[in-house]
C-alpha cells in the first residue's frame, strides 16, 4: 500500500489524503447521528446526550477545517491565499465587533482591514517570508498608534491600541502563516509540492489533542482546574491530550519531512501553542462576558468564525518558525 502511495504524484498523494479524511469523518458524523437516536429515560441518559452534542460540536470544526483546507488546496496557491485572507477578514471584524472603539479609531480600522491584512497575506503568497515575520510586530504595531493619535482622542488610548493589535495578531498574523505553511520550499527533502500534508498534519495534531482532552474531562467528571477562564480545561486531561496529538504525530510522521522523533517533537508544539491558544482566547470572551464570538454567540454558544479557528490562529505561527528555524527551509 505504502510503496503505492509513493508511486502517484504529490497532487495525487494529497487527494487521497483528502478522500480518507472526508471518508472518516462522515463515518464519526453518521455513528454520531444514529447514537441521538437512542432514549433518553433519565438523568444518566440526559447528560450522556449532553456529551454528544458537545462532541458532535466539535466534529462540526473538523469539518469546517477539512473542507477550508481541501477547498484552498483545489484551487491553488493563489485562491487559497485569498480564502485565508477572507477568512482573517471575517474573524477580525467579529473579534472588532466585540471590542468597542470611538471615531478616533476609524483610521487604524480602515489601515488593519484594507492595508494591514491585505500585504500580510501578498507577503506570505509572495514568500518574502523574512519580511512576513516582521511586518505586522514591527511596522504595523508603530503606526497603528500613530494612527490612532492623529485622531486626537486620548480617552483609553491604551486599551483601545492594545485591543486593536491583539486582534491583529490573533486573526491576521496567526492565519497568514496557514497559507505560509503551505508555501514553505522543502526541495532538498524531496518534499515539493506537500505543503497540504503539513497543514493537515498541523490541524490533526491540534484537533486530536483538543478532543481528547475535552471528553477526558467529561468522561472522567474531573473538576475544572481554571473555572474563572474554562469549565472543560483541567491539567490533568490536557496532559493525555498532549500525548494522544504528540503519538499522533509520530505516526503520521511518513508523510511529513520529519523524523519520528522530530515529528513527535514538532506535534508537541503546535499542540501546546493550539491548545493554550484557544485557552487565552476563552479568557478573552470572559473579559467581553460573551459565551462565543459571533453576532449570535449568546444563542448558539459557538456560532462564530474566530471560535473554530482561534487555535490555529496562535498554533499556525508557533508551528511555521519552529519547522522554518529547524530545517532552514
Amino acid at each position: 500500500m505504502l510503496s503505492f502511495l509513493r508511486s502517484l504524484t504529490p497532487s495525487q498523494q494529497v487527494g487521497a489524503l483528502f478522500v480518507s479524511v472526508f471518508g472518516l469523518l462522515a463515518i464519526i458524523s453518521i455513528a454520531a447521528f444514529l447514537l441521538t437516536f437512542r432514549t433518553r429515560s433519565d438523568a444518566r441518559d440526559e447528560s450522556r446526550h449532553e456529551e454528544l452534542r458537545n462532541f458532535r460540536r466539535l466534529l462540526g470544526t473538523s469539518w469546517f477545517m477539512v473542507t477550508v483546507f481541501w477547498a484552498a488546496w483545489a484551487a491553488g496557491d493563489l485562491m487559497g491565499t485569498l480564502l485565508f485572507a477572507l477568512i482573517a477578514f471575517l474573524a477580525l471584524r467579529e473579534f472588532i465587533t466585540l471590542s468597542p472603539t470611538r471615531r478616533a479609531d476609524h483610521r487604524s480600522l480602515v489601515l488593519a482591514f484594507f492595508v494591514v491584512l491585505p500585504v500580510q497575506f501578498w507577503l506570505a503568497a509572495t514568500r518574502h517570508f523574512d519580511l512576513f515575520t516582521v511586518f505586522i510586530p514591527v511596522y504595523v504595531f508603530l503606526a497603528l498608534p500613530v494612527a490612532s493619535a492623529l485622531g486626537g482622542d486620548t480617552q483609553r488610548f491604551l486599551e483601545r491600541n492594545a485591543k486593536l493589535q491583539w486582534g491583529i495578531v490573533v486573526c491576521i498574523y496567526g492565519m497568514s502563516h496557514v497559507p505560509a505553511l503551505l508555501l514553505l520550499d522543502f526541495s532538498q527533502r524531496n518534499f515539493t509540492g506537500k505543503g497540504a500534508f503539513l497543514v493537515f498534519f498541523m490541524v490533526f495534531v491540534i484537533q486530536t489533542c483538543m478532543v481528547v482532552q475535552h471528553l477526558l474531562t467529561r468522561r472522567l467528571r474531573r473538576p475544572p482546574s481554571i473555572p474563572g477562564v474554562s469549565s472543560s480545561f483541567n491539567w490533568p486531561c490536557w496532559a493525555a491530550g498532549m500525548a494522544a496529538g504528540s503519538l499522533l504525530g509520530g505516526a503520521l510522521s511518513f508523510i511529513t519531512p520529519f523524523t519520528l522523533g522530530q515529528a513527535v517533537g514538532m506535534a508537541a508544539i503546535a499542540c501546546a501553542a493550539g491548545s493554550l491558544g484557544h485557552l487565552v482566547m476563552k479568557a478573552l470572551k470572559r473579559d467581553r462576558g460573551v459565551p462565543a464570538w459571533g453576532p449570535r454567540a449568546a444563542v448558539t454558544g459557538a456560532n462564530g468564525l474566530l471560535d473554530r479557528v482561534d487555535a490555529l490562529c496562535f498554533g499556525a505561527p508557533i508551528f511555521f518558525h519552529s519547522v522554518r528555524w529547524y530545517f532552514g527551509a
